[in-house]
């Protein structure tokens, strides 16, 4: 009796921190983004810094439903993988074509403004050429088209 009551308190420990991982693998934290570093490879609109600042997504819909939305239409682009969908989070990661360098987009929904926040960065190197501001642009006229 020992013995199996030991072993339900183990698995009852373990499986919450179990869970957290399997459900955001990818190290990010959901909620509030972080600022774009001082290289030229990130926009977020987040950041008030006019050289990386975006307009964030609007929605008039239920938030949830808008999330399945933002989280389709990414799985329909190309060279992009969403990687983590929290409850109001979701991150993604994006491939170069030539060389497959990664970048990560991430959004988050802001529920009293109905805004979906964004980021997207490049993990290496200093410049990207403004890939990551054109995604975003391209991104919004799909999100906008979609409504």
């Amino acid at each position: 009796m020992r013995k199996g009551l030991a072993v339900c308190c183990t698995i009852g420990c373990f499986l919450p921190l179990l869970m957290g991982c399997a459900a955001n693998p990818t190290g990010f934290t959901p909620g509030p983004l972080k600022p774009c570093p001082d290289t030229p490879n990130c926009v977020s609109s987040m950041d008030k810094r006019e050289t990386y600042a975006v307009e964030p997504f609007a929605y008039d819909g239920d938030w949830p439903a808008e999330r399945d939305r933002l989280v389709e239409m990414l799985l329909k682009m190309k060279r992009i993988e969403v990687v983590a969908v929290a409850e109001r989070y979701v991150h993604a990661e994006c491939r170069s074509l030539i060389f497959r360098f990664v970048d990560d987009l991430e959004f988050y929904f802001d529920t009293d403004e109905n805004v979906i926040h964004l980021r997207s960065a490049a993990r290496v190197g200093h410049s990207d050429f403004g890939v990551n501001r054109k995604r975003v642009d391209e991104m919004r006229r799909l999100w906008v088209k979609g409504q």
